[in-house]
């Protein structure tokens, strides 16, 4: 009884999915009206389930401690954005996808989890401090892999993408291989912080269950996933049809992508500014980005290699500006081992310029 209570959640998810299957064709019908309601309250449902999914995840963090709990935090957020954005894909039929997702993801992840977590972590303690190391790292990675996958591709002849595309995706495996070697081996420090022993219960230490076995968490996260691609399915066919017409913004569906695998991490980056430990903040945003681009770029290469229609990747000028004035700002803002109010300002109003943007049609 504990455990079904606990994961109340996805046992509602597991209800809605079931219900959505049964009257997927009767919503349809019902009116743009009707179709849209549904297919928010999908949304709502999928981001309860990818809570549930979030907290085994940070189960597991907690186990094998930093940096391997950041990775897991970091691919399990990953995983549900590759699911939801694949089944997407086969409902909508946009070139453009793949690329506003990822780009909504590094806006959402480093704009609006370091901004706001940055914000309001230097209101209540001031200055705070991580290891510089992490986000010079991080920031030369996801620099290097949007490079190569999202702005050289507007100079690639259509006829060579084949071959660019299996570029790059072995670019991003080698990346990535190397980075995780170089995570989880002997630059592992690179990625930790020291804190005040005051500040040693942090965020991630406060699951009861992280001494129980691993099993139970693995087999959720396996579960809650299958339940978010079921939901995805129907959320998509009902963001189309509700959407067909309306005058929405054309990144509106990515930014649903986005907010999806974004908004457990939102979650656990306020709880880790809130106690002060920045490192995670940094760990998880900068993580989660450099994770979408490194590992969602390969996977959606592929898959355009195996159908031979090509994905249109190459951002447009607006957004490769945003981009770098992002990863700019970042580079000046997280390069001293300290971050305050100010610096979450600034990438906070990146943030709310990048929903301006969308809201416009840019």
């Amino acid at each position: 009884m504990r455990r079904t209570n606990q994961e109340k959640y996805l046992l509602i998810a597991l209800l809605v999915a079931v219900a959505a299957y049964a009257t997927e064709h009767h919503i349809l019908a019902a009116g743009r009206a009707v179709t849209l309601i549904a297919a928010f309250a999908f949304v709502a449902t999928i981001i309860l389930a990818s809570t549930r999914v979030a907290h085994h995840a940070e189960v597991l963090a907690v186990k094998v401690g930093d940096p391997y709990g950041t990775m897991i935090l970091t691919l399990s957020a990953v995983l549900v954005e590759v699911v939801v954005l694949g089944i997407m894909m086969q409902a909508a039929i946009s070139p453009t996808l793949v690329r506003d997702t990822i780009y909504a993801a590094v806006m959402l992840d480093i704009n609006g989890i370091i901004g706001l977590a940055a914000l309001m972590g230097g209101l209540l303690h001031g200055e705070q401090p991580y290891n510089d190391d992490s986000s010079r790292t991080y920031g030369v990675m996801i620099l290097t892999a949007m490079g190569i996958s999202m702005i050289v591709p507007e100079f690639v002849p259509r006829e060579s993408w084949k071959l660019y595309s299996a570029f790059t995706i072995g670019a991003m495996v080698a990346l990535y291989t190397l980075f995780l070697r170089l995570q989880v081996g002997r630059h592992s420090y690179f990625f930790s912080y020291a804190y005040p022993r005051a500040d040693q219960r942090g965020p991630l230490e406060k699951h009861p269950e992280a001494d129980e076995p691993a099993l139970p968490s693995i087999l959720i996260i396996l579960a809650g996933v299958v339940i978010i691609g079921g939901l995805a399915e129907v959320m998509a066919a009902t963001l189309n049809t509700g959407l067909e017409g309306s005058g929405a913004p054309p990144a509106l569906m990515a930014v649903i992508v986005a907010a999806i695998s974004a908004a457990p991490e939102i979650l656990t980056a306020m709880r880790a500014a809130l106690a002060n430990r920045m490192q995670s903040v940094v760990n998880i945003a900068m993580g989660a980005s450099l994770s979408t681009v490194i590992l969602t770029v390969p996977v959606m290469e592929a898959i355009a290699l195996y159908t031979g229609q090509p994905f249109v990747m190459a951002m447009t000028p607006v957004q490769s500006v945003m981009t770098v004035i992002t990863l700019v700002v970042a580079a000046i803002n997280l390069n001293d081992g300290m971050t305050n109010a100010i610096e979450g300002m600034t990438h906070f109003i990146l943030f709310a310029t990048f929903v301006m943007l969308t809201v416009i049609g840019l």
